[in-house]
């Protein structure tokens, strides 16, 4: 066997893990999202400068403000899963570096001083947190339903502040009666893998 993880745990978070489209009411606690957090953490970021932050949208309130900006075909999901997360990137996550980098504090300085530098670098980054993200719901038993289609600057505004740059939403929970589309082909090796 190639991999170190169990076939079982391999389905769970890969091969049989699919995007949710519906979702059952069974809530998803805070419990529950601790421990998720708890292992995407530890996904690599550059400079360690984990730069994902996430806001739970739980009340019905937040959660009507929050489809408005959604597109048309992603309202009803957002609309129903039992818990919403925008995950965005911290444009100012070098603030934290002395703490997160701290055999090299001055990276703060030396490489993230300029505003558009650190927003590159978030960007790229919290994406890679957000992968981990998705894998630590799969995880925890759950399906995660990630989407790109809604207004970004208009969930910026209702959520978040110029600091912050959203990357997605992503509707989490146990999955519901017709929830998944058929799968779609993936690439074979021999077609992304190139040996130099």
């Amino acid at each position: 066997m190639s991999l170190a993880l169990d076939p079982t745990a391999q389905d769970l978070l890969f091969r049989e893990a699919r995007t949710a489209n519906t979702f059952t009411d069974e809530p998803v606690t805070d419990e529950q999202v601790r421990a998720i957090y708890d292992l995407a953490k530890y996904g690599p970021t550059a400079f360690n400068q984990s730069p994902l932050r996430i806001t739970l949208v739980r009340s019905p309130e937040a959660r009507e403000r929050l489809v408005r900006h959604m597109a048309e075909g992603n309202r009803p999901k957002t609309a129903t899963a039992p818990l919403v997360a925008i995950l965005a990137a911290d444009n100012e996550f070098h603030e934290k570096l002395p703490h997160l980098f701290p055999h090299f504090p001055q990276a703060k300085d030396a490489f993230f001083s300029e505003r558009p530098v650190r927003e590159s670098a978030a960007a790229v980054n919290a994406a890679l947190q957000a992968a981990y993200f998705i894998v630590g719901v799969r995880a925890a038993g759950l399906a995660a339903g990630p989407m790109t289609g809604f207004d970004f600057e208009g969930v910026r505004k209702e959520f978040l502040d110029d600091d912050h740059t959203p990357l997605m939403v992503v509707n989490i929970g146990r999955p519901g009666p017709d929830a998944w589309r058929p799968r779609g082909p993936r690439l074979e090796f021999e077609q992304v893998v190139t040996t130099v």
